[in-house]
């Protein structure tokens, strides 16, 4: 029962299975602008590169600073968590140079993630712009979208270093995406595995999906799992498998704006 006291439209036995839990009737009738996060969202979890990127992470800053790598993944943790990133941290305590920082972490192997042909179809039948946003590099971004066979579906990547390596959940991230792209928040939709990044898409008046993470893999997502009986209200869907939820999506209304106002340069960075 929703909070109007009206009960949801009832799903489809298949849709029901993939949309885990749907918080509003919000739908998706004027949405021109489909954003997309990259890591765990446009691949299986089960890939485990968060792990590879960890261990990585934990490295640079071993040698960096001349600690252990017990110590290093300490200041990892907590670096993420009062700066938003690792990366953060270390360019505001450390005054490290980001760039080699980005190089080096997400130099990793990619074999895991196989070529999604379901996903690429889903994807593709999508009317309106598409966008990545991520809070990695934008060659990591490129590397992970050509390897799962879907690079070239999208219009541009919204990268770390597009936003001036403010990340994602904060609103100067999302402020620099729509000011960079061109993107009205009304007409666009925002796919997630991190809860805490849909907060200020929901504020900006953007539609919400979270893609669970159910394996687990991903070490930045300790304390920010959400049980599907307790979804804030910021998220307005919940599924398991992106492609199916996509599949299931009625056909795209015609007079969604697919523009904001803002009069961004609409160039690839």
């Amino acid at each position: 029962m929703s909070k109007t006291g009206k009960r949801p439209t009832p799903l489809s036995s298949a849709t029901a299975s993939i949309v885990t839990q749907v918080r509003s009737q919000r739908g998706f009738d004027r949405t021109a602008v489909w954003i997309f996060d990259l890591d765990n969202t446009l691949y299986p979890p089960e890939c485990r590169l968060f792990l590879q990127i960890d261990q990585r992470m934990g490295e640079f800053i071993q040698r960096l600073l001349g600690v252990s790598f017990e110590q290093a993944q300490h200041l990892r943790k907590t670096y993420y968590r009062q700066f938003g990133t690792t990366l953060s941290g270390l360019m505001k305590v450390h005054r490290v140079s980001p760039g080699p920082f980005l190089d080096y972490v997400h130099d990793i192997d990619l074999t895991a993630i196989a070529p999604d042909a379901r996903l690429r179809t889903s994807i593709e039948r999508l009317e309106g712009r598409r966008l990545i946003f991520t809070n990695g590099s934008r060659r990591h971004a490129e590397r992970v979208a050509e390897r799962v066979g879907i690079l070239d579906l999208f219009e541009d990547i919204c990268s770390i270093e597009t936003c001036d390596y403010t990340p994602k959940p904060t609103a100067a991230a999302f402020d620099r995406m729509i000011a960079r792209h061109g993107v009205s928040a009304a007409h666009s939709a925002m796919f997630e595995d991190m809860p805490l990044n849909l907060e200020v898409p929901h504020a900006l008046g953007m539609t919400t999906v979270l893609v669970h993470d159910e394996a687990g893999d991903n070490p930045w997502r300790v304390g920010h799992a959400v049980a599907k009986s307790a979804a804030p209200d910021y998220i307005h869907h919940m599924t398991t498998d992106l492609a199916a939820f996509l599949d299931e999506l009625p056909a795209p209304s015609t007079g969604a704006t697919p523009r904001g106002d803002q009069g961004a340069d609409d160039g690839p960075r």
